[in-house]
């Protein structure tokens, strides 16, 4: 399932090409996807197909394409401090994305039948929060994982404000799969070959839409144990925060709210451009055209200008050197970091503010 788009370079490329194609709408999707790079969750030697737009699997690791994840987004209607529950989590991007904004006060558990892909979900979730530059700029709901059949939740379970599944469920499913959900609540999943959007109304009223055609592979079937008992699975608990976390968040927000406050009044805290840009020693080039890499002048004569030859293929070197410097990024600066490291604070504090990252 896929092919919606064309594909990208990088992540923003892509992101560009579902919002260009209307697949993502709102500034909140737009901007978990930009935060958690999809190429982050292939296995190395597959990573030249993570901006495509298709489906992607190897051995029980499987991501579904950009389009699809773009759709269920934008339909769950995510806001922070929601409870979510990812049937079918698999590696974990959906649910980091959703963990993004949810924030810290949300809940955000997944469900995976596949031992060895939940063991690579954690990995990916551990590398997300040790190295990622979009951690600082998020409060972050971490997902929790369990492994067991979607289908043999424990009954006593809690009810959820939205749910998606991310395999075809079968008509006999439906019932079960909508009693997981909160009066209020947004399920999204694969029924009968559309991916469908199902709010909870009223303790007994729903309201369906279908939201697109697709293809999903069935949900595996229960298997019975040796005592012919099912294999209930057991939601991770709704913790409390300790006391020791909420000081965290309390400070690491303070910290953001007096750099916004900084940046709004223009008072020292400015963001490092994207590019480094030199100052060109002149600039007889009125505009300048890029079409497809390639990079197209014309310039506006003036009587006073020197048009030698010489002179013009000076202009066309200098464009051409401008423009393979500009795509070479710096490296992001983490204010937050910065100023955290700047408390006159223990170092051991220092780093628990700063979730133990390194960098």
């Amino acid at each position: 399932m896929g092919g919606a788009v064309s594909a990208g370079e990088d992540n923003d490329e892509l992101i560009d090409n579902l919002k260009e194609a209307q697949y993502i709408r709102t500034d909140l999707v737009e901007q978990a996807f930009r935060a958690i790079d999809r190429a982050d969750y292939y296995l190395e030697e597959f990573k030249e197909n993570a901006y495509k737009d298709l489906a992607w699997k190897h051995g029980n690791i499987h991501l579904s394409a950009p389009c699809i994840y773009s759709e269920v987004m934008e339909a769950l209607d995510l806001q922070p401090g929601l409870s979510f529950l990812n049937l079918g989590s698999g590696t974990g991007y959906l649910s980091s994305m959703v963990g993004l904004i949810l924030g810290p006060f949300g809940v955000n558990h997944g469900v995976e039948l596949h031992s060895d892909v939940t063991e690579y979900a954690k990995q990916k979730l551990d590398v997300f929060i040790r190295t990622s530059d979009s951690f600082d700029k998020f409060d972050f709901c971490e997902p929790s994982f369990v492994t067991g059949n979607c289908l043999e939740i424990s009954p006593d379970c809690c009810q959820y404000d939205r749910v998606y599944c991310g395999a075809g469920v079968q008509k006999e499913h439906e019932e079960y799969m909508k009693n997981l959900l909160k009066v209020g609540g947004i399920l999204v999943m694969p029924l009968e070959e559309k991916l469908t959007k199902i709010t909870r109304t009223g303790p007994s009223a729903w309201e369906t839409k279908k939201i697109l055609a697709v293809s999903f592979a069935p949900l595996v079937q229960p298997c019975r144990s040796e005592s012919g008992q099912p294999r209930l699975v057991q939601l991770p608990p709704l913790a409390v925060r300790s006391l020791q976390d909420l000081a965290r968040l309390a400070i690491r927000g303070s910290i953001k709210r007096a750099m916004r406050q900084e940046a709004s009044r223009g008072g020292g805290l400015k963001s490092t451009p994207m590019f480094k840009r030199r100052r060109l020693r002149r600039r007889r080039m009125e505009t300048i055209v890029f079409l497809d890499k390639e990079v197209f002048a014309s310039r506006i004569s003036n009587p006073s200008d020197d048009t030698s030859y010489e002179d013009a293929e000076e202009d066309r070197r200098e464009v051409a050197e401008r423009t393979l410097r500009e795509a070479k990024p710096e490296p992001p600066v983490n204010f937050l970091r910065q100023r955290v490291l700047r408390l006159p604070l223990p170092d051991p504090l220092k780093y628990y503010l700063l979730y133990y990252r390194e960098k």
